[in-house]
């Protein structure tokens, strides 16, 4: 069976190392949540529902308090049992992630306006291959200009390596100009984290570009497809395969099997 749809984060797997996608979309093989992702997915809803509040109450204290609450939800869940070993070190986590919370005031003032959508669940048809993923916000500025944004609450990269972020921004601005016919004018990434404060990356978006990452698309979609028809996913190794919670059963890493690199991605256009 062929590749059925495809979402922004998996084609970035794909295109970093066939393995990892293979791995994550093939195999399905759970990842062991950390810290950080729980961090993560917390801080998303939060700021997700602050905008549920009037524009006069979303503040700090309001954006902690809605911190609290979805993360009273999380942890009951099965998927956080056991994550910190001692109440103290999850308290420790629970002041730090505040802490970066509090840079989201430092980038942009959430009272001065409405986003169009928030948590945008988008599934397109684009002739021939079908794209899946969830956008964090889209709004409409006072100039006019629409713009999508993805919330990051770890340490933002140097720019130049933010690369493979904007990657997935781009296909959700390809997926947006599919949905309202109209092409979002910027995309920004927000990392909130890292020791030197919150950091904002933004480029401007060109239907030129969003055609290339339409044609780039469909190229990696038949590369997919043939991958899965001869079950030929090589590793790519690199840096970061240090933080890749699937080391230990890479081929790449493995004893008896050695590694087969690709050769570099194609540029994300």
């Amino acid at each position: 069976m062929g590749l059925q749809t495809l979402s922004p984060s998996r084609a970035g797997d794909f295109k970093a190392c066939p393995q990892l996608f293979k791995f994550r979309a093939i195999d399905h093989l759970p990842e062991p949540v950390t810290v950080y992702q729980a961090r993560g997915t917390t801080a998303h809803r939060a700021l997700q529902r602050l905008f549920d509040l009037p524009a006069a109450q979303r503040t700090p204290e309001a954006l902690y308090d809605l911190f609290r609450a979805a993360w009273a939800e999380a942890r009951a869940t099965e998927e956080y049992e056991g994550l910190f070993a001692s109440l103290e070190k999850e308290r420790a986590w629970g002041l730090q992630s505040l802490a970066i919370l509090a840079n989201y005031f430092a980038v942009e003032d959430p009272a001065s306006f409405d986003p169009l959508e928030r948590e945008m669940d988008l599934l397109e048809d684009l002739d021939g291959i079908t794209i899946r993923g969830i956008l964090d916000r889209m709004e409409e500025r006072a100039d006019g200009t629409l713009v999508i944004s993805d919330y990051k609450t770890g340490k933002a990269p140097p720019e130049q390596y933010a690369l493979p972020a904007f990657f997935a921004l781009k296909i959700y601005a390809l997926l947006i100009r599919r949905r309202i016919g109209r092409t979002p004018d910027k995309v920004r990434l927000i990392y909130l984290g890292g020791p030197n404060g919150p950091v904002v990356y933004e480029i401007p978006v060109t239907e030129p570009q969003l055609d290339a990452m339409d044609r780039q698309l469909r190229a990696l979609w038949a590369t997919i497809d043939r991958a899965m028809d001869r079950g030929d996913f090589p590793p790519r190794p690199g840096p970061l395969c240090d933080w890749c919670a699937f080391r230990n059963l890479c081929p790449a890493w493995s004893t008896s099997s050695p590694a087969t690199e690709l050769p570099a991605a194609p540029p994300t256009g």
